[in-house]
């Protein structure tokens, strides 16, 4: 890093966010000074001040089971880092348990860590430049933010001086690199925060960078609170770390929820905060029931259920509230599933789903502290029966999923009737009609909303495209008229008009066979050109069930796709019809097999009719082919199947055979302009983007013969060029993946094409270890239209790479005219086959590795002329080819004992002998190959026992102890890949 940028992040970033902290009432003490309270950099808990809150706290304790506590605290077992993170946090909300007598017996004693309630009562403390240390890795995160001894938050910053497009990326690269080197500090982290100042993400352990996201908004604060100017990191400051929120966000905000075999913890979006912490004022607030009611509005895909646990659990804890009665209500059974569902995944205390009638009836009298889930339907009476009064008590708040719905018929009167003191919250993943008064009659006014633009703005949806298709094959009236008129010739004009009614329905048009085997085709077409290439899958929506199980044999005739029906039974169902009706279990069972990475499981296409089109949630589906005419709160409903975020997904898009763009504008009509802007987008709309994406890419080669690729990879030479262009190109590439069906692109693809090629020969060139100038990042279709392009252009230029060690990689350098070329080619060829035999042999290849750096950074410098860099650079590839005969000139017997004596020889003091470590080695190899039986390193006891024998051969040796355990971790890796059984 330059001395600028070093200069900008700890002046700009680091320096900043100490002094907002110490405003907040954070105390400062850098990390040199800090260190001086721990033994050795290996500690992660400052355990004299963890000792110190324990006795404040819990002023009972005897000094026996507050050692223990700090010793349990501190020295946590798990087997994964997420199990320790998710016991830590538990032992965070809900305290330890201790044995002691405090004066009426022993008894089970709870102990606090941390005193939620009392917030001056805990010491906050923030530093720098403090180090960590574990198994010969360290790494100094840029701020660590403790809490009563306690790691809870760990800070990354970067220079603003980065492209805009690196800064948080870099941040969260090394964030996810301190997980691995040191697991340990994580088992206490609550949230991560990656920030350049300008711009500012939080995250959790385990977390990608697409899964961090900005805290815009400081409620209960607005921006202009915060000051003029408030940078991305002022606002993620005081709206996260202030301590209140910090500890409403620990308590009440962070679950755990499994998902396909393993656990993803997740925390509060900025605006599921504001909206549940709104809903609770409004409750606390209201003076009646009527008056603590509202609807809470957030954009289908964005959240909506887990606000719903969030809301639950602040609820569940809130002392003034005194344990009230919970009741989740929604209006379909899949909705009821899936909200039960995601409440017991992210651990809520038993939550019961009212089974029946008569159910629902008795778990709504059994008193506070009951959480149920129901449907709507469960509220149902007898003809000419009143529904029971079930409970007056106003400790009663119903939280009602898509409240627009059917909420206000009998059965939600029957609600009121049965519970009249209870508050109502509404959520809904649609906006409110501008006619409908109900909703706000029912439930009161909004409470929050989160429109579908700013969820795309916040990337916490993605955008809908809208594309018209073969709608000439739906639109057939003037020849279905004709031939009408001469078949019924006879007929009279009334009986004429009333045969039409009934039979030529726009069902029947829509489902006639020679349409659908049309529509099918260009399905089949669409879905192999623009989706499956990037790895997505797709819905059918079709007019009837009927038309789907058409489309189902259509599908599997005319393609190898894999797809299947989900559609819900009929009356008097045909043979041929009961064979598609799946049961619950069947339909749960596709449901997860579509939700999997098609290269996991084929299945590619879900067909159906009116099932799937609420509350289904899969990321995978990009497209919804749409043959079938929806409106209003059911298009707004079904086409947020879309938009759903997913890696490397950057829309969703719509498919219309039917036509729906015929009362498209007359539905979204229906609500404020507001709400709904940016629902859909025509493919078109992309356009001014994509020329502005291909204008800022092209600029880079302006006054460059553009058939010189040598001159073209000349402009890329220098690493922050390389790094903008990398950019650019991604911007230009998303861009012609989103247009691509239109032929409106045309004219980029062969600019597209041909700036692929000049990226993948820089990636060939000047390959960065971190694996930028690669086309893997694209999506795929624009992928396979640039690697066409380069294998049939350039095939001479693209082989696979020669090996350095070989007399072929000489023969590859003579085919380069020019020392840089050459250079570069080594410098790429060198860094490869470090990267490769790393692991191998850390010792020799870090040294390597050290070497080259020094002679990059003398190049920059102009320290070495490029004749000289070559020399270098062909030294080192001498020593690289005799490294085999290395192992002769310790007198080892095998080649593959000279890491481990190398590794040594870099342990043991200077005054020890080459024959005493080359005697070492072979019992350390000897104890190694003894041990390896077959499958040993999935063994947990067998590696067990090796670590155990050679720590004792180690301590036996001259390694010094403090080093034993490190050595002995070290040797088994090496061991692991030279003496795999």
């Amino acid at each position: 890093m330059s001395e600028a940028q070093a200069w900008n992040e700890e002046t700009l970033v680091e320096n900043r966010m100490i002094d907002q902290l110490q405003q907040l009432d954070y105390t400062y003490v850098h990390g040199a000074e800090l260190d001086k309270e721990r033994i050795s950099q290996l500690e992660v808990v400052l355990k004299e001040r963890l000792q110190q809150a324990i006795q404040r706290l819990n002023p009972w304790i005897n000094e026996n089971n507050l050692n223990k506590m700090v010793r349990s605290v501190a020295h946590m077992e798990t087997t994964s880092l997420m199990e320790a993170n998710q016991h830590f946090h538990e032992l965070l909300i809900n305290q330890l348990s201790v044995q002691q007598d405090v004066g009426s017996g022993r008894k089970n004693q709870t102990v606090k860590l941390i005193d939620f309630d009392n917030i001056d009562n805990n010491d906050f403390l923030i530093t720098n430049q403090f180090s960590y240390t574990h198994a010969n890795e360290t790494i100094r995160p840029d701020i660590m933010l403790y809490v009563n001894g306690l790691p809870l938050v760990v800070i990354e910053c970067k220079s603003p001086a980065l492209p805009p497009d690196e800064q948080i990326g870099q941040a969260v690269k090394q964030l996810r690199r301190y997980q691995q080197e040191n697991e340990a500090l994580f088992h206490y982290n609550q949230l991560l925060i990656a920030t350049s100042n300008d711009r500012a993400k939080i995250g959790t352990i385990g977390a990608q960078v697409q899964h961090y996201s900005a805290w815009k908004e400081p409620y209960p604060l607005s921006t202009k609170d915060i000051g003029e100017n408030a940078t991305s990191q002022d606002i993620l400051t005081v709206g996260i770390l202030e301590k209140e929120r910090l500890f409403d966000i620990i308590l009440n905000f962070i679950v755990y929820e499994p998902e396909d075999g393993r656990v993803i913890k997740k925390m509060a979006r900025y605006q599921q905060y504001r909206a549940v912490n709104k809903a609770v004022e409004r409750i606390l607030t209201g003076e009646h029931p009527q008056a603590r009611g509202g609807v809470v509005w957030a954009t289908q895909g964005s959240g909506k259920s887990l606000s719903m646990v969030f809301l639950s659990m602040k609820l569940r804890r809130l002392k003034q509230l005194e344990n009230p009665v919970i009741v989740v209500v929604t209006d379909r059974q899949d909705l009821d599933a899936q909200i039960t569902a995601t409440f017991k995944r992210c651990g809520f205390p038993n939550p019961k789903q009212a089974e029946s009638v008569e159910k629902l009836k008795t778990l709504l009298q059994q008193g506070p502290g009951s959480t149920v889930m129901t449907l709507v339907q469960k509220f149902q009476t007898d003809e000419d029966e009143d529904y029971p009064l079930l409970t007056e008590s106003e400790n009663v708040i119903v939280l009602v999923d898509e409240s627009h719905r059917s909420q206000y018929s009998s059965l939600a009167m029957n609600m009121r009737i049965g519970l009249p003191n209870a508050t109502y919250i509404g959520f809904t993943g649609t906006p409110i009609d501008k006619e409908d008064k109900s909703t706000v009659r029912t439930f009161g006014t909004y409470i929050d909303k989160y429109p579908i633009e700013k969820a795309v703005e916040d990337g916490a949806t993605v955008p809908i495209f809208y594309e018209a298709r073969l709608i000439d094959l739906h639109v057939q009236g003037e020849t279905i008229d004709t031939l009408f008129d001469r078949f019924f010739r006879d007929y009279s004009d009334e009986d004429k008009e009333r045969i039409k009614q009934k039979y030529v329905t726009e069902e029947a048009l829509t489902a006639s066979p020679k349409r659908l085997k049309n529509v099918v085709l260009d399905v089949i077409d669409h879905f192999e050109q623009h989706i499956q290439p990037n790895g997505f899958k797709a819905q059918i929506v079709t007019v009837s069930r009927e038309a789907a199980v058409a489309y189902k044999k259509l599908m599997d005739e005319l393609s190898d796709y894999e797809s299947a029906v989900i559609i819900s039974k009929g009356q008097n169902e045909s043979e041929e019809m009961k064979q598609y009706v799946v049961s619950k279990a069947e339909e749960k069972e596709v449901i997860g097999r579509f939700k999997k990475p098609i290269d996991v499981d084929p299945l590619a296409f879900l067909i159906v009719c009116d099932k799937l089109l609420t509350g289904f949630d899969a990321p995978i589906e990009q497209v919804m082919y749409l043959d079938k005419p929806l409106k209003e709160h059911n298009l707004l409903q079904a086409i947020a199947r879309t938009n759903r975020t997913y890696d490397k997904k950057s829309y969703g898009l719509i498919v219309d055979y039917y036509g729906v763009s015929q009362f498209l504008e007359e539905s979204l009509g229906i609500f404020h302009e507001e709400d709904i802007k940016g629902a859909m987008h025509h493919v078109d709309e992309e356009m001014p983007r994509l020329q502005s994406h291909h204008r800022r890419i092209m600029q880079f080669f302006d006054y460059i013969n553009k058939s010189d690729a040598e001159a073209c990879l000349k402009v890329l030479e220098p690493e922050d060029v390389r790094n903008k262009f990398d950019t650019a190109f991604k911007k230009f590439s998303e861009s012609m993946d989103m247009v691509m069906p239109s032929p409106k692109a045309k004219a980029y693809v062969d600019d597209l094409k041909w700036l692929g090629k000049i990226r993948k020969l820089a990636k060939s060139r000047y390959y960065i270890d971190d694996g930028t100038m690669d086309i893997s990042d694209c999506g795929g279709k624009v992928r396979e239209l640039i690697e066409e392009y380069v294998y049939a252009s350039t095939p001479e230029i693209l082989f696979e790479p020669v090996n350095i060690l070989t007399n072929q990689f000489d023969e590859k350098l003579d085919e380069l005219k020019t020392p840089e070329a050459k250079a570069a080619e080594m410098e790429h060829a060198i860094k490869h086959e470090i990267r490769i035999k790393l692991d191998e042999n850390p010792v020799k290849y870090t040294s390597i590795r050290e070497r080259l750096e020094q002679l990059i950074q003398q190049r920059k410098l102009r320290q070495l002329t490029i004749e000289e860099l070559l020399e270098e650079y062909q030294s080192i590839r001498e020593e690289m080819i005799n490294i085999d005969r290395e192992s002769q000139s310790f007198g080892l017997s095998d080649a593959k004992q000279l890491p481990f004596y190398q590794l040594l020889e870099q342990q043991l003091p200077e005054e020890i002998e080459q024959e005493s470590i080359k005697d070492l080695t072979e019992i350390i190899t000897d104890i190694i190959q003894d041990n390896a039986v077959i499958d040993w390193t999935e063994k947990e006891d067998v590696k067990r026992e090796m670590r155990k024998k050679l720590k004792k051969q180690l301590r036996a040796s001259s390694v010094p102890n403090k080093q034993v355990e490190s050595v002995a971790r070290q040797l088994m890796e090496l061991g692991e890949i030279h003496y795999k059984a």
